[in-house]
């Protein structure tokens, strides 16, 4: 089933995710409405928050990209109860965008290379170091699980160019070709 995505403005957005218990009910089912909804919307991640839900679950596909990058071939998980313990390694500066903030992108400086801990829909743990693009997208989808957004890496005149963009969400404006949820 497709959900509906959380746009800017949305309080979920900025709180601070959950840990979830292996009885969470229809958590398989959750998973693939993650995915469903993501990739409609033609993401590459998506955070359980976005949908509306404090819990910390997340949804990676990069197989769309494994054209340029054949390592990520089939590449595609999800995410439980995930946290970066660590932040190493070179600062990179990619363009990002996000589901929640349609038509904004901005290049934003990242860490290439994290420590990670977390669950996958098993629920077998998994403390791995992760590197390049896997490492800059998982930095962008567990922001939200701590109620961060890519533009909040931004400078103050950055913030200060999109501001319009931002207030225009607010008010309930919202440009996309998926299916969203705004404040008004």
């Amino acid at each position: 089933m497709i959900l509906p995505i959380y746009v800017y403005g949305q309080p979920v957005l900025r709180k601070v995710a959950d840990d979830i218990t292996p009885d969470y009910p229809k958590l398989n089912e959750l998973i693939e409405n993650m995915f469903e909804t993501m990739d409609k919307a033609d993401g590459v991640g998506l955070a359980a928050p976005q949908i509306g839900l404090p819990i910390r679950v997340v949804v990676i596909n990069l197989d769309p990209l494994s054209e340029e990058h054949p390592e990520y071939k089939d590449f595609r998980k999800a995410y439980i109860n995930a946290h970066i313990l660590e932040f190493t390694g070179e600062d990179v500066s990619i363009e990002e965008g996000c589901l929640s903030l349609p038509g904004i992108h901005e290049n934003v400086k990242r860490k290439n290379r994290i420590h990670v801990k977390y669950l996958d829909s098993n629920y077998t743990e998994h403390d791995e170091w992760v590197e390049g693009y896997l490492a800059r997208v998982m930095q962008h989808e567990f922001d939200h699980l701590d109620g961060k957004m890519f533009i909040d890496h931004l400078s103050p005149l950055r913030k200060q160019m999109i501001k319009g963009k931002l207030n225009a969400m607010l008010k309930g404006k919202a440009h996309c070709s998926y299916k969203v949820k705004t404040v008004k």
